[in-house]
């Protein structure tokens, strides 16, 4: 800590301001957990104040990385064509704030099962590591990350912590999820609910989505009636046939937990086309709360997911893997969105 700021700002000049190392100051900047969040926030403060940017090429040869990762989404098939499940969408913003939080430049591209999608990546030094968004089905895509694993390539995703005992997974506490959405469906008189969705090893998120409702409705005396499981994958038409079935089916159900709003919405349409009310005669609530959840008719209650925990999470868990350091937690809350789908008849 040998001088004042003068002329362009360097790290040596935020740690003589800010009465730290100049390694502190470093760590710091590029996010570094180790460094406590007071800490963090007065070196921030400085470079901010001091105009002072990072020199990425410098950091870049001095650390072997290239301070860039990578996010990669699933193809996934919607009704726009733009190939991006709208939940994973609505994501892209939380991890882009966090990446530029911590100095990182963000790559954004398609993952495709039959390609070779990470050769392009780490593998070419590309990114310091990768952070997938989507899967498909879970039995074929864990094969590509024991790959991953084998090969050390640096990754985080979004998915069932419970089904991934890497600890790369982030992903939403799904049993709890699924048990506060059973519970608000009882509390509002419903005892025949239905579940729209796979709940089998090859989804596990919706599997213990499903596993939460079904516990909920033991703790109330119900019996979950298998006959009103319908699979449905993540999209309107999907719910919209499984609602279909369901309703074919002859089964009395007066409610509908759908594994996501996009399978909700799907069986809205279906309940609408055969003369059924919602919320009259079946109540209906969703997991995701995508935009569309509050325009639907009526509004749809959801089940939230944390958008912006979930950027921050899967960024330090991507960072705190290529440090070898410890990970953040892997799960996170969701909260009970009440809207008119669920109202008290």
């Amino acid at each position: 800590m040998g001088r004042l700021p003068t002329g362009r700002p360097t790290s040596f000049d935020i740690a003589y301001l800010a009465g730290v190392s100049q390694p502190t100051v470093s760590r710091a900047l590029r996010g570094d957990r180790s460094v406590s969040p007071a800490t963090r926030e007065r070196i921030e403060t400085i470079a901010r104040e001091l105009n002072y940017t990072v020199d990425k090429n410098a950091s870049s040869l001095r650390s072997q990385r290239s301070n860039t990762i990578a996010l990669l989404f699933f193809e996934d098939p919607t009704p726009d064509e733009s190939m991006i499940n709208p939940f994973f969408l609505a994501m892209l913003g939380s991890i882009t704030r966090a990446a530029a939080n911590r100095g990182l430049d963000l790559l954004i591209s398609f993952q495709r099962l039959e390609d070779d999608w990470h050769v392009q990546y780490q593998d070419s030094h590309r990114a310091d590591g990768l952070i997938l968004l989507g899967y498909g089905d879970w039995t074929i895509y864990q094969q590509r990350l024991e790959q991953l694993r084998r090969q050390g390539t640096h990754f985080a995703r979004w998915g069932s912590v419970s089904s991934d005992a890497s600890g790369g997974t982030i992903g939403s506490d799904n049993v709890e999820a699924g048990r506060i959405a059973g519970a608000h469906l009882i509390e509002r008189g419903r005892r025949r609910i239905a579940f729209l969705g796979h709940a089998d090893s090859h989804y596990p998120e919706f599997a213990s989505r499903y596993d939460g409702l079904c516990a909920a409705m033991r703790a109330a005396g119900l019996s979950p009636d298998p006959a009103l499981q319908h699979n449905a994958l993540t999209s309107e038409e999907a719910g919209y046939a499984a609602a279909e079935a369901l309703i074919a089916g002859g089964a009395h159900f007066d409610a509908i937990f759908a594994a996501s709003d996009l399978i909700a919405i799907g069986a809205m349409r279906a309940l609408s086309q055969a003369g059924r009310s919602v919320p009259a005669d079946v109540a209906v609530i969703g997991f995701d709360d995508i935009p569309a959840a509050s325009f639907t008719r009526p509004p749809l209650t959801t089940i939230m997911q944390d958008m912006r925990g979930a950027g921050e999470r899967l960024v330090d868990t991507l960072l705190a893997d290529i440090a070898g350091t410890p990970r953040p937690d892997p799960r996170l809350p969701t909260k009970l969105v009440i809207r008119e789908s669920t109202a008290t008849r």
